[in-house]
């Protein structure tokens, strides 16, 4: 019987043991120098690497639990002894997520999302050159114009082949095409599904690809449109005219094609968060049945008022229903 408690009790000394060890490595470690303790510069599949390790749920966020403990790592793997995580306390966590969140939550939404991460971690310039925090589009025109160049195959997804493509004239619209070569290519196309092909089916539908390449801003997420259907008094002459020449590009008085798909692009933002190519098609078949009376599947800006008129209403009944 003594044996037996004996046994129990080394059994669970080492079950605490291994528990204390598991508790006590440090993912961030192996990215550090061991002399300066600086952080290494990463590789695209490093930061695939890392990404996927605080992702945990992946969901596309470091964020809640996840996020206090990549701060934990972070910062206690700059230490030259090998401290665990848990030296960080919960008061300083609460100052240093403070502090870094001011620094690198460009959105201020409290979560770290993978362009955030890229600009904290060092890495090869050329996959840094890729995520174009720096530069982003100015309109989903711009967007749904470089969506139908790339989607060369017309099949409404970016495939692995058609990205490889699209990356490799970001590099060299870069200038840095003459250091990457085709395996490289290939690596940083692969590190790219990996991080923004959410439904993992080997390609990028739209709402995927938007996520690839920013926009500034979604205009219709202004305030103007938030405020129901006093905002739909206020809205202004003014207001209509500078969302109808934000989308109307060629300044031809109708907003068509990639216009028009660029400004549906926004609209379907409001309402769904994953939509594709097909979605795209369809709102835009339903808003046309609804506001295209002459049928020239061109949009107006008589049209255009009786959708942002719509749109405010809309935002009025959820308001009141929340």
């Amino acid at each position: 019987m003594a044996a037996a408690t004996a046994a129990e009790a080394a059994a669970a000394a080492a079950r605490a043991k291994k528990l204390n060890l598991e508790k006590a490595t440090n993912f961030m470690r192996q990215y550090r120098d061991p002399q300066s303790r600086e952080l290494k510069k990463l590789s695209a599949n490093q930061f695939m690497e890392v990404w996927s390790h605080y992702d945990k749920d992946g969901n596309g966020y470091i964020e809640g639990t996840e996020l206090d403990g990549f701060l934990r790592e972070f910062v206690s793997s700059a230490n030259a002894t090998d401290v665990s995580p848990e030296a960080v306390s919960d008061a300083m966590l609460v100052e240093l997520k403070q502090c870094f969140m001011e620094a690198y939550d460009d959105n201020q939404d409290g979560k770290i999302d993978i362009r955030e991460l890229a600009q904290l971690l060092p890495m090869e310039e050329n996959f840094l050159l890729l995520f174009r925090f720096d530069n982003p589009l100015e309109s989903s025109v711009e967007f749904m114009k470089i969506w139908r160049e790339y989607d060369t195959d017309g099949s409404g997804y970016i495939e692995a082949d058609e990205l490889k493509n699209f990356l490799r004239d970001l590099l060299k619209e870069a200038k840095k095409i003459n250091d990457v070569s085709e395996d490289k290519l290939i690596e940083y196309t692969d590190t790219m599904l990996q991080v923004f092909d959410s439904n993992k089916d080997g390609r990028l539908q739209l709402s995927e690809m938007a996520k690839l390449l920013p926009v500034k801003e979604n205009f219709l997420c202004r305030q103007v449109f938030k405020e129901g259907i006093e905002g739909a008094t206020k809205l202004t002459k003014d207001d209509i005219e500078r969302v109808f020449s934000l989308y109307d590009r060629d300044n031809n008085g109708t907003i068509e094609n990639e216009e028009l798909r660029g400004f549906l692009k926004d609209l379907l933002e409001l309402v769904k968060k994953d939509y594709d190519a097909q979605d795209l098609q369809d709102f835009e078949e339903t808003i046309l049945r609804g506001v295209d009376y002459n049928q020239d599947g061109k949009i107006n800006r008589k049209e255009l008022t009786m959708i942002l008129l719509a749109l405010a209403k809309h935002n009025q009944e959820e308001d009141t229903s929340a």
